[in-house]
């Protein structure tokens, strides 16, 4: 291959900027339903059971859209699907100020906002990883995922204010602009691969990318069959099936739980949502340092030992969150404190794994699945909370049931790749 000689910046890390913005919009737009929740309640008079249903949909999407997405990045390149999809993010949120039925908000926020939020999910990550980085993959993918962090962080203070001052389609609108801001970015900078400027992957040597096996060879085939072809792959796997099962957990615990509900079980105790919001702000701030810590002891230390320490340690603040509402002050920020540090640390150990038991090439449609377990996980979470709430008064089943399958997690990681990987790519039919 015919490369030009590095520059001093790399043009990887360039991409990876880009990508961080877009991934850090995405979650803001995803964070926002958190500040909604109780507005629209109060407007509409619909119960919280019933508005979860449409972050439900929002979340399930989100994750079934991700193998597809890792698709659509061979098929259709990663820079244009990255354009529709912030398209679709701002017309969809937007749209959402229009609302006047639980329909509409199903459709809206659940339906387009979903699908647009899964064309930049965790699989774009992964895609962008394995493609522009040969070496400190797992420092860059704890970066890159500590976006969600970074985002609940700058967006949720500021979206909670503008909700409490100007109502809640200000704060819709304000998050749309944000995508709009985004989208000259992406179509100026963004690349495909590095071949597209000449490069190699950033810190790759010639002669092992000649050398490597794992091409997919599934650039110019049908997105969807390839994805369909990788969920084959996955479900005759005894590692898919516990790499899918504890980022299921994940899911039901993060996004799905504390995502959605934490500022509306706030609220049902007496605390305002601009506190509640700045608590998770707070843990988006440990979050971040959390998680790019995490990325960096992916590639120093044995993953299934991190996740097991990740997933216990998240099950034990959850079963103690019922208390910290009820308790004093100081409670409810040592769990911000705890928790925040462990949010979504398990992204980069779970994608080394998934790495290591389907080959790099692989990883973005497979990791797309696992991701899209997790999404079904928040889905069902979010639903179930908002039931418990609404016919139990309160969220504390829902909390403690959350610690417990997470400690349940803490067990099932340390089987992951016990036997040796199989580093072949996804197979193409013909």
């Amino acid at each position: 291959m015919n490369t030009k000689p590095e520059s001093k910046l790399h043009y990887a890390w360039i991409i990876a900027g880009v990508t961080f913005l877009t991934l850090l919009v995405t979650a803001g737009i995803r964070s926002t339903p958190g500040v909604l929740i109780v507005p629209i309640e109060h407007e509409f008079g619909w119960s919280r059971a019933t508005i979860s249903v449409a972050i439900s949909v929002n979340l399930l999407l989100y994750g079934l859209m991700g193998p597809f997405a890792a698709a659509f990045f061979d098929k259709f390149g990663v820079r244009r699907t990255m354009a529709i999809a912030l398209t679709l993010l701002a017309l969809g949120v937007c749209a959402t100020t229009f609302i006047s039925k639980p329909w509409h908000m199903i459709l809206i926020w659940g339906g387009v906002v979903g699908c647009g939020a899964g064309m930049t999910a965790y699989s774009l990550s992964a895609t962008i990883v394995s493609r522009w980085f040969h070496t400190s993959q797992g420092t860059v993918l704890g970066v890159l995922t500590a976006s969600a962090a970074t985002g609940q962080l700058l967006f949720l203070p500021f979206l909670a204010q503008l909700v409490h001052h100007h109502g809640w389609r200000q704060a819709a609108f304000a998050i749309a602009c944000a995508a709009l801001a985004v989208l000259p970015l992406v179509l100026l900078f963004m690349r495909n691969n590095p071949e597209d400027k000449g490069l190699l992957p950033y810190g790759a040597d010639p002669q092992e990318i000649d050398t490597e096996p794992g091409s997919t060879g599934h650039v110019h085939q049908n997105p969807f069959h390839v994805a369909i072809l990788g969920l084959r792959r996955g479900l005759v796997s005894r590692d898919f099936w516990l790499l899918a099962g504890s980022f299921f957990i994940c899911g039901a615990s993060t996004n799905g739980l504390i995502g959605t509900h934490l500022i509306p079980a706030c609220v049902d105790h007496g605390i305002t949502e601009v506190h509640a919001a700045g608590l998770l702000a707070l843990m988006g701030i440990l979050d971040l340092f959390g998680t790019t810590l995490s990325g960096w002891l992916s590639d120093r230390c044995n993953s299934r030992y991190l996740l097991c320490w990740y997933y216990g340690l998240r099950g034990l603040s959850l079963l103690g969150l019922p208390f910290a509402l009820s308790g004093p002050e100081w409670g409810l920020s040592a769990f911000a404190i705890f928790y925040g540090l462990d949010w979504i640390a398990t992204v980069p150990p779970t994608v080394k794994l998934t790495a290591e038991s389907f080959g790099r090439a692989s990883v973005g449609v497979m990791f797309g699945w696992i991701f899209a377990s997790h999404q079904v996980g928040a889905a069902l979470a979010a639903t179930f909370a908002g039931s418990v709430r609404t016919y139990m008064g309160d969220y504390m089943i829902a909390f403690l049931l959350s610690g417990v399958i997470c400690l349940l997690a803490a067990g099932l990681v340390l089987r992951i790749n016990k036997t040796p990987a199989n580093n072949l790519a996804i197979a193409v039919e013909a």
